[in-house]
């Protein structure tokens, strides 16, 4: 997303570097941003997989610590097997998983995160226990379903598109209350009658952020650069294109919307994980 973004920003005369910082569900990254000068230099891109490490006490960060400037996306959540795998459809593999307590492995970008969550809930539709695998990032979950290492992962639809479209990888159930357009094919964990959020909503969402204390002027100057980039029509044809959602989210809105995903973070997660605390 933000490579995307970057011609956009460009022209209108904003330079921007980006550096992949991985680790800790992305809070290592966001540590550097939170103890950057604010003047505007440095700016990081913060997810739910962060928060809920911060609604966890996972992270040595609070979220006074960010200027909250504009989402990027809300991302629905694929369950995905193998292509090639005699797990599928939905119903195929969670009777895989029923006939193997403890044993099926799925893959999830992180720890205590809502990828973690959903592979949790997975297991909790099956009624049974599984194996929790966790990586660094979505393209080593995915490297590990291609070499038959995983027997499944959950995953953003942008992480895999283009294994999905060769057959690669194959969707199997979505972790949301509708089907997606790009994918109309593929059911809804709900309704095969499975409720993947007993504990509440959760979302997988994208947003920039800079330290706090960023003068106002510098603040609005930035929010507005990406404000347009993320509204305009070529980035909007690349967020269908990858089954991602775009709204027009920013300042005092995103921040109460962050505290609210994080509260929600904290209770399900405190549910879902409380075994394993």
């Amino acid at each position: 997303m933000a490579r995307q973004l970057q011609p956009l920003l460009k022209e209108q005369g904003i330079g921007i570097i980006i550096e992949n910082i991985v680790g800790a569900n992305g809070a290592i990254g966001l540590r550097r941003v939170a103890g950057a000068d604010p003047d505007g230099y440095t700016l990081g891109m913060g997810t739910s997989s962060t928060l809920a490490a911060i609604a966890q006490g996972k992270a040595q960060l609070k979220n006074e610590q960010f200027a909250h400037l504009v989402r990027v996306s809300t991302d629905p959540l694929l369950l995905e097997v193998p292509g090639k795998s005699p797990h599928q459809p939905l119903d195929a593999f969670l009777a895989n998983m029923k006939k193997n307590p403890g044993k099926v492995s799925i893959g999830t970008p992180g720890t205590y995160n809502v990828n973690h969550i959903f592979a949790a809930m997975t297991a909790r539709a099956a009624g049974v226990g599984y194996v929790n695998v966790p990586y660094t990032g979505g393209s080593k979950v995915i490297a590990d379903l291609l070499g038959g290492h995983l027997e499944a992962g959950v995953l953003k639809p942008s992480e895999s598109i283009g294994q999905i479209q060769e057959g690669l990888v194959k969707p199997i159930g979505v972790f949301a209350d509708k089907r997606l357009e790009q994918f109309p094919d593929i059911p809804t964990f709900k309704e095969k009658g499975y409720d993947v959020f007993p504990y509440g909503p959760v979302v997988q969402m994208a947003y920039v952020v800079g330290p706090a204390g960023l003068p106002p002027a510098i603040r609005e100057r930035i929010t507005a650069a990406f404000r347009k980039a993320i509204q305009d029509p070529r980035f909007k044809t690349f967020a269908k294109e990858n089954s991602f959602l775009v709204d027009d989210l920013t300042g005092d809105a995103l921040t109460k919307e962050v505290e609210a995903v994080t509260a929600s973070l904290r209770e399900v997660g405190t549910q879902v994980f409380k075994d394993q605390q």
